[in-house]
């Protein structure tokens, strides 16, 4: 009795199709082999594409052959040669190898007696059709993806953030889902403001939730579908933006923003930058021993690091810097500005800030208090008409309930201009005190700003034993300031 492995292949478009399914290619199968004497040593069933051979089931066919006895004949049988391969070319080296091991390829649809020479052809039309079938699925797929997006579609899988859907048309599209849309909005914003570098963005993500791989995420960045635009390559090889149909997470502008962070040359804070922050005070300070500059550096602890402002002379003298940067924000403190600098940008302020904006509401209260009088005008009159018998009492009565209404609801409006009108004068009085103690705030500056004021009030006379400092501001600062006294009090 002859014997024959039972190969049946399906891909995942193929299992809607009638006649395509795995239990019917093997029912064929069985039968064939029932009614040819056909002894049936095992079946492989795949769930592949044809495309190649890197298949499963396949291989594990292919390892069983190998094993076989040397000189055994073995026979694969399938239903037909598109079931077997779809490449014509990967199609004639298989042949090949199997007939090394001794193997022969039978489609019991379409048989080919490759004994007879000219059975050649037969085979080559039997496998040329598959791949026909493939190349002109493939161009029709790539013609739709192409005129939709053409159309400002996104025929792809939705990318991060999106979901695919339908559209009212009933034609498919994508939209925004939550939360993942939210983190990635805040994701483009943190990469405009080029505060930190692009991976430690991604890591912040990752911990918000929404999980993204490095280079995912470097792709994610540039991919112009979140402002709203579909990628659409010309026949001359140049891609083109085609503007979208679906709901872009992030502005256009926002989106120019972030190519431009991550096309230039990374400013995010780094190791310098901190460094520069924590010495402050560097370029400022002189060795009260021997009266050179001292620089700065990190010392290595047992189990932390420390910092310290040091000279690299013989003396070696050299102080933590948190304690003389302390020192020098608490002797920051001793002054605030004169009475006088107060008084000039409060009226600074004033003009800047609050004019244009109380101009407009003293302008708004007149107005009111103008319709008021009118108001109260036309009551007036009414009454005087009423007690002459010109206006009847129903008449009057009518006139005076609109007169209520209205003089009701611009009393409110003017209790509001009022109260807008006390509230930009708080306003001014806070920004007032705030003036007065204008380095409360030193600690918060970024350190470009904080350096700018050490370079106008430096450091002078240096203690390395307590870690004090004293410092004294430059002629033209002095003038605008004056020592803090317990006495002071701020003039409303």
């Amino acid at each position: 009795m002859e014997t024959a492995y039972l190969y049946v292949r399906v891909s995942t478009d193929e299992q809607k199709k009638k006649g395509n399914s795995l239990l019917e290619q093997e029912n064929r199968l069985t039968k064939y082999c029932a009614l040819h004497n056909i002894r049936v040593k095992d079946i492989f069933r795949e769930d592949y594409s044809a495309k190649n051979f890197n298949r499963p089931e396949w291989k594990r066919l292919l390892t069983v052959i190998k094993k076989g006895k040397s000189k055994e004949i073995n026979t694969i049988l399938f239903l037909k040669w598109d079931r077997f391969s779809r490449n014509i070319e990967l199609a004639y080296e298989m042949i090949g190898i199997l007939r090394k091991h001794h193997t022969q390829a039978i489609a019991i649809d379409q048989p080919v007696e490759l004994s007879v020479p000219e059975s050649s052809v037969v085979l080559a039309f039997y496998l040329s059709i598959p791949e026909a079938e493939n190349s002109r699925r493939a161009l029709n797929t790539i013609r739709g993806i192409r005129l939709a997006k053409e159309m400002g579609r996104y025929p792809n899988k939705a990318p991060l953030g999106f979901t695919n859907t339908e559209g009212s048309d009933g034609r498919k599209c994508i939209k925004p889902i939550l939360p993942d849309a939210k983190i990635l909005i805040w994701a483009f914003e943190q990469v405009a403001k080029n505060l930190y570098a692009v991976d430690e963005i991604r890591r912040m993500i990752n911990a918000k939730g929404l999980k993204c791989s490095k280079s995912n995420f470097w792709k994610l960045i540039r991919n112009p579908v979140y402002c709203g635009f579909v990628r659409l390559n010309a026949e001359d090889g140049t891609q083109q933006l085609v503007k979208a149909i679906h709901e872009p997470l992030i502005s256009e502008n926002l989106y120019k923003e972030v190519q431009n962070v991550i096309g230039t040359e990374r400013k995010a804070i780094n190791n310098v930058d901190e460094l520069k922050s924590m010495f402050i005070l560097k370029g400022y300070l002189r060795c009260p021993d021997c009266g050179h500059q001292l620089t700065a550096s990190v010392s290595k602890g047992r189990s932390k690091k420390y910092a310290y402002y040091h000279c690299v002379k013989q003396c070696k003298q050299r102080i933590r810097t948190d304690l003389l940067n302390e020192s020098y924000y608490n002797q920051l403190q001793q002054f605030i500005l004169s009475a006088g600098t107060i008084e000039l940008f409060t009226l600074i302020l004033k003009e800047v800030n609050t004019s244009e904006q109380r101009a407009k509401y003293l302008q708004e209260r007149r107005r009111l208090i103008s319709q008021i009088s009118e108001q109260k005008a036309t009551m007036s009159k009414a009454r005087k008409l009423l007690v002459a018998g010109v206006l009847r009492f129903d008449d009057f009565s009518e006139i005076k309930g609109e007169y209520i209404n209205i003089i009701g609801t611009l009393t409110r409006e003017l209790n509001t201009i009022d109260t807008k009108l006390k509230s930009i004068e708080n306003q001014f009085e806070q920004e007032k005190k705030s003036l007065c103690e204008v380095f409360t705030r030193f600690q918060l500056m970024d350190t470009a700003d904080r350096r700018y004021i050490i370079s106008k009030i430096p450091p002078k006379n240096l203690d390395i034993g307590n870690g004090g400092i004293t410092i004294q501001p430059d002629k033209t600062i002095a003038k605008i300031l004056q020592i803090k006294t317990n006495t002071y009090q701020l003039k409303a």
